[in-house]
Parts: C-alpha cells; sequence; structure tokens
C-alpha cells in the first residue's frame, strides 16, 4: 500500500519531478505527459461515476467505473515506472482487462439499436460525461503512442486505452438507452 506523508515536496518548482524508480525529470517530459493525461482521464471518470443515476439499472455501470479507475492508476503506475525498475508487484495492465472490457462492450452493445450516423455527444449528464471521458482518453492514447515512440513500452497500454475509448462511447449510448433519452445523430450540413 502507498503511505503519503507529505503533498507538498517543493521539488516541483524548478520543473523537476522524480518517477516512481527515483529518476528525476522534466515535468514536461513525455511519460509525465502520458501518465497525467491518464490522471485527468481518471478524474473525468470520477465526475461521471458522481452522475451516474442512482438505481439498480445502474448498479452495475457504476461499479464498473470504479474499476476502471482502479486500472487506470495501475496504468499510471505502469507508465510512472520504467521497465528496468518495475517490481514484481508493481500493478500492469493486462490482457485480461482488455478482454473484461471487449465482453462489457458486447454486453452493452446487445441492448442497442443499430447506429445510423455519428452521434453527436450529449445524452444527458452522464452520457455527456462519457463522451467527454472519451475524448479526453484518446488524447491519452496519442500521448502513450508518442512515449511508445521514444521509450519501450509492455505493449498493453495501448490496446487498453483504445478499448476504453470504445467502452466510453457504447457506454455513453447504453446510458441514453437505458434512460430514455433520444441520441442526437450528426445531420451532414446543418445549421
Amino acid at each position: 500500500m502507498v503511505r503519503i506523508t507529505k503533498v507538498y515536496t517543493k521539488t516541483g518548482d524548478q520543473g523537476i519531478t522524480r518517477l516512481a524508480g527515483g529518476q528525476e525529470v522534466r515535468k514536461d517530459s513525455q511519460r509525465i505527459e502520458a501518465y497525467g493525461t491518464v490522471d485527468e482521464l481518471n478524474a473525468c471518470l470520477g465526475l461521471l461515476r458522481e452522475s451516474l443515476p442512482a438505481g439498480a439499472q445502474f448498479r452495475e455501470l457504476t461499479a464498473q467505473v470504479l474499476r476502471i479507475q482502479n486500472e487506470l492508476f495501475d496504468l499510471g503506475s505502469q507508465l510512472a515506472v520504467l521497465p528496468e525498475d518495475r517490481r514484481e508487484n508493481t500493478p500492469v495492465i493486462s490482457e485480461a482487462d482488455i478482454k473484461r472490457l471487449e465482453d462489457e462492450i458486447d454486453q452493452m452493445n446487445a441492448e442497442l439499436p443499430a447506429l445510423t450516423s455519428f452521434i453527436l455527444p450529449g445524452g444527458g449528464e452522464a452520457g455527456a460525461r462519457c463522451h467527454l471521458a472519451r475524448t479526453v482518453c484518446r488524447r491519452a492514447e496519442r500521448e502513450v503512442i508518442r512515449l511508445q515512440n521514444i521509450s519501450p513500452l509492455d505493449g498493453s497500454e495501448i490496446p487498453y486505452l483504445n478499448r476504453l475509448s470504445d467502452w466510453l462511447f457504447t457506454a455513453a449510448r447504453y446510458l441514453t438507452h437505458r434512460q430514455g433519452i433520444d441520441e442526437n445523430l450528426w445531420q451532414p450540413g446543418e445549421r
């Protein structure tokens, strides 16, 4: 378990921080950008979780969002530790995590009508928060790809984020459908 005894260290005042393995890096390094964007995504999911409707029909989705928030902390940890500094117990994203997202997408999608157009973000507050989280997830994916271009990764990071963005899109549609809210479809050229 992590123990935090002091919130401020003043080491960041000069634009420097430390990776979990102790190496000093600039705060604008690609590794920090990558796991910082994953952290931003996690905050978006916290807002989503708080906005989910109460009731039995959303209990499972709420639990899934909480689980994904924990997985995002694992992913952040995975990105914050250089592979050579990783301990055996460092949490990492696995193929099972990716497969679970796929299974949940399939389960939600089974309830949904077929898509006939692109969807405009919206669909009630929780649906809109899913769409916002989806766009941050796509940005996190791009940042992790940039990191992979300069530093080797495990290989699970990008597929996980890619699948998570699909999960968030499907969850937005699922929430909209379950709440009886009409999806706003893109009308090309409509003003």
